[in-house]
């Protein structure tokens, strides 16, 4: 009886190294695909939480400012023709004065007085977008349209509003002006702001607030 040979070990033809190397590749690409699906979700769920942040906190600023709003008449009647501090609101825009200023310097040469300012226009970072900003100017002056400081509040801007409510009309006005003679002792007893941005995921979301100015009459002492 003569012993069998055994067999010489047989190795992977072409075909079925090229079969396994597309395996691979295919498992592979879904495993990549799949972890940035996740990274951008990722993303997408940390700028959604950012811009919900900014808009809280903007509308936030914004109501307390309004609410500090102030008329005086204790001003230099002599040398100024009319009353310093106003209260000018479109449906799109604010320019008022506020004693909601606070001295970020020691012994800064400020009150806690301000011109404050509220406008959307184009965002610089983001081409065709629009923006919240904010500018302050810290001295009082016969100027509130000039000077100041102004910073972004808000981007991803899609809409914003605001309305006045009128006490003798019982009725939400678009506009409102002391230096008319309509409201030219008053400020709104309250003031509604609506903001509507863009999120990270292209929904538009609405944020509402309301502003509640305790003292509407000019002070006179």
């Amino acid at each position: 009886m003569t012993a069998r040979r055994p067999a010489a070990a047989r190795g992977f033809s072409l075909v079925e190294v090229m079969v396994a190397v597309a395996i691979t590749a295919f498992i592979g690409g879904l495993t990549a695909g799949t972890f940035r699906q996740v990274d951008r979700a990722g993303e997408i769920s940390r700028e959604q939480g950012d811009r919900y942040a900014a808009a809280r906190l903007a509308l936030s600023r914004l109501a307390r400012e309004t609410e500090m709003a102030i008329l005086s008449d204790h001003y230099d009647h002599d040398r100024l023709r009319e009353r310093p501090t106003f209260f000018k609101g479109r449906e799109d825009a604010l320019l008022f004065t506020s004693m909601a200023h606070q001295r970020l310097v020691r012994d800064a040469k400020e009150s806690d007085q301000s011109v404050i300012e509220y406008t959307v226009e184009p965002d610089p970072d983001h081409a065709g977008e629009q923006a919240l900003f904010r500018r302050e100017k810290v001295h009082v002056d016969e100027e509130p349209d000039r000077g100041g400081r102004k910073d972004l509040v808000a981007d991803h801007v899609q809409a914003f509003g605001i309305q006045y409510w009128d006490e003798k009309r019982k009725d939400w006005s678009r506009e409102w002006s002391t230096r008319s003679v309509d409201h030219a002792n008053d400020l709104p007893s309250r003031v509604r702001f609506e903001l509507e941005l863009k999120l990270a995921d292209g929904r538009t979301e609405r944020f509402v607030t309301e502003a509640r100015i305790a003292i509407t009459r000019p002070l006179d002492f």
